[in-house]
């Protein structure tokens, strides 16, 4: 008996020899290592016996498993396998892998946590191995399936749980390595594989069971790979930071055509498992996508975001208000090149959804207060955006801002209601936010002629309220050097030590020059308003003291008194302006002249504005701005007889007389504004296209015009300037 099953033994072939020599009689005792070198010899010897060796150790592992008691052996049999694996890359090795690969697919498959984990812990060294010959057909669907289901485990057991999950994100995290690198394995990131590993991954990295102190001590990892030790037990062990770690590592390697698909099932998880409220988790996602993809890639990012929220439209304000949340905290991490060509899609669907939160009527104060709120983050997240731009496209999107905005027609009664108010309100508060991060250099690139008309027409629009943010809009952009503050308020300023003044540029100058006419006409029809507040009062004084302080120089001081003696005479004559109007005005241009002397230094000038001053602090101390602008009046502090004595008013010929002796052309002093220039008045090209605005500013003064434009003649002109006067006969009373 004996000798008969020696002779079966020595009929078995070598390599089975082999591999039975390996495992000893105990296993606690490891494989024989003396005969596991012979066995690495003869593959390496005979690697086409490698793949009759991998079936063999299949059928040991196999027959083992089902002898619960031999599952020690099991385990020498994948270490035995590891190493062929290791010291073989013959071209036959594909045909060992496929043996390789349905052995550790049996033990995934079998119910015990330690062979699952033993198998995965061989999978991921088999991932690391650099293979010498490609293979075209195999393939990792199962391995995906399986370990997107270990990610999800649900043991009772918490250690066991952790085993698992940390198992499966380990091994997604290894099926990656494997197919990323090598354009002929599987396409990993088609749809149907993404759709399992993106939500397994973010399972893990939102774990509800995560006390909020767990989850801050995390939130630097997610950012930063270097926040935690490579040794540490809690980035061994911790399958949220095994998931993060993860999803980092397969976001880095997304190329341009496969981003989007990391994307999308990113979304789909948000969405389906409502994590948009509150919207923490969602952040920390997008900011691990910002800080590990590739920054020529980050535009991609801020699209997908936006045709997002384009599916939420009829979503709760909540839910919308948090997706802009974390586009706004996208953006700012996005570096100011990555945006690409499509900012301004970026602004036209953040627009849009403006647009149609402000068109959204709600009955419940509570729904109402909510998008308020979504109105004010797509504002701020507009800022931001804006300031990541460089300054010429902060002028562009200013300019399509202000696009936007709903104009009256030539056919529009301005009796009729207003378009839009609420609408308009929301868009210039955007413009408003989009100023402030600009910083002005020269004026002239601040205010080109397609952004600066239709601004100033906006600012004759009906409402107090928006006059108020094109005001500040015009302050924010004019004053560079931090004056505005110290403006606001109209009082005489006797001590000029706190502005900050510097002389004005050349270019400024000839910018004043050649667009000064569109201000003061602004300032002038603004100023005659019957709508007017103390509030829009205050802001047209502090735009002309700006303009004072910032752009005022001798060459253009003949235009700076026109403008206040102009007023003055209007509000002499304008018999349907209320009391309260006159005084404020008067008020307001004893202020403006009072600084004007102060900035000009013109002896005979001075001299006559404080003549004109003491003479109203003496007898008619309504016309100063200390009682003209003081809140506290009551219809009795005014006088019933308001007749002006000579000496209360600025006088044209003293004003004149002073500056031709200083050595100004005083031959424009005399002309009013009764012209408008063109280009302010016309609103019915008012303008969803920019290029067009050029075709109604016509410069008359200028003699070195382009050849390719025809000059227009006044005649042609004034008959234009009686063609839009209508559009504005609610600005005269």
């Amino acid at each position: 008996m004996a000798g008969s099953c020696f002779c079966c033994v020595a009929l078995k072939p070598r390599y089975k020899r082999l591999v039975d020599n390996i495992f000893p009689t105990d296993p606690q005792d490891g494989l024989v290592k003396s005969n596991m070198e012979k066995l690495l010899f003869y593959a390496l010897s005979t690697p086409e016996k490698l793949d009759r060796i991998g079936e063999y150790l299949a059928q040991r592992v196999n027959r083992d498993i089902h002898r619960h008691r031999r599952i020690g052996f099991v385990f020498l049999a994948m270490d035995a396998l590891d190493q062929l694996l290791v010291a073989c890359h013959a071209q036959a090795i594909n045909l060992f892998v496929e043996s390789y690969l349905k052995m550790v697919q049996k033990l995934l498959e079998y119910d015990n946590v330690d062979l699952q984990i033993l198998a995965t812990s061989s999978f991921v060294k088999f991932t690391n191995i650099e293979e010498d010959t490609p293979s075209y057909h195999r393939r990792y669907d199962f391995f995906v399936s399986r370990f997107s289901a270990m990610c999800h485990c649900d043991e009772v057991s918490e250690s066991d749980r952790l085993k698992i999950r940390t198992a499966g994100l380990r091994g997604i995290q290894g099926v990656v390595r494997k197919t990323v690198s090598d354009e002929l394995q599987v396409n990993i990131w088609e749809s149907v594989h993404m759709d399992k590993i993106v939500p397994s991954l973010l399972y893990n990295m939102h774990d509800p069971r995560m006390t909020d102190e767990d989850d801050n001590a995390t939130e630097s990892f997610y950012i930063s790979s270097d926040s935690l030790e490579p040794e540490s037990p809690r980035n061994e062990d911790d399958p949220a930071l095994v998931a993060a770690t993860t999803f980092r590592d397969l976001v880095c390697r997304a190329s341009f055509g496969s981003i989007k698909s990391v994307l999308k099932p990113v979304l789909v998880h948000l969405d389906l498992h409502k994590l948009w409220v509150p919207n923490d988790f969602a952040i920390k996602c997008f900011k691990i996508i910002m800080y590990s993809i590739q920054a020529k890639y980050s535009y991609l990012v801020l699209q997908m975001l936006m045709s997002h929220l384009d599916t939420h439209q009829k979503s709760e304000p909540m839910i919308k208000a948090n997706i802009i949340d974390v586009l706004f905290q996208t953006v700012l991490i996005a570096a100011g090149g990555s945006v690409g060509p499509s900012v301004l899609e970026v602004f036209d669907t953040l627009l849009r959804h403006l647009r149609v939160s402000v068109d959204s009527k709600y009955e419940e104060a509570e729904k109402t207060e909510m998008e308020r709120k979504f109105q004010e983050v797509i504002i701020n997240t507009i800022g931001e955006f804006a300031n990541n731009l460089p300054d010429y496209q902060k002028i562009d999107t200013m300019m399509f801002v202000l696009g936007k905005l709903p104009q009256k027609t030539n056919h529009e009664d301005y009796g009729t209601p207003p378009i839009d108010i609420q609408l308009q309100n929301m868009l210039l508060k955007t413009l408003l936010k989009v100023a402030t991060k600009y910083q002005t250099v020269v004026m002239m690139n601040a205010f080109p002629p397609e952004f600066l008309i239709p601004l100033l027409r906006m600012s004759q629009v009906e409402e107090p309220a928006l006059r108020l943010i094109v005001q500040d809009i015009l302050h924010t952009l004019i004053d560079r050097h931090g004056n505005t503050q110290k403006l606001k308020n109209v009082c005489m300023l006797k001590d000029l030590s706190e502005l900050t003044i510097e002389t004005t540029p050349r270019q400024d100058i000839m910018f004043m020059k050649k667009n000064g006419n569109h201000f003061y006409h602004h300032l002038y029809e603004n100023i005659e308003m019957n709508s007017n507040h103390v509030e829009n009062f205050e802001a047209l004084y502090c735009t002309m003291a700006l303009i004072l302080v910032e752009l005022g120089s001798s060459d253009i001081i003949v235009d700076l008194c026109r403008l206040a003696l102009d007023v003055q005479h209007m509000v002499c004559t304008n018999n349907h302006l209320p009391i309260t109007h006159k005084c404020a005005i008067h008020g307001l241009l004893a202020a403006y002249l009072n600084l004007l002397c102060h900035l000009m230094s013109i002896p005979a000038f001075s001299e006559h504005v404080n003549q004109v001053l003491e003479s109203r602090s003496q007898e008619a101390s309504f016309l100063l701005p200390e009682f003209a602008f003081n809140r506290k009046n009551k219809p009795s502090s005014y006088p019933i007889d308001f007749t002006l004595r000579e000496n209360w008013l600025f006088s044209q010929k003293a004003i004149a007389e002073s500056l031709q002796n200083s050595g100004h052309d005083t031959a424009g002093l005399d002309v009013p504004f009764s012209l408008r220039p063109l280009g302010i008045g016309d609103t019915s090209d008012m303008t969803h296209s920019t290029s067009d605005i050029h075709s109604v500013n016509l410069d008359f003064d200028s003699t070195n015009g382009s050849p390719t434009v025809p000059k227009v003649s006044l005649v042609e002109a004034n008959k234009k300037i009686k063609m839009w006067e209508p559009l504005h006969s609610h600005s005269t009373c």
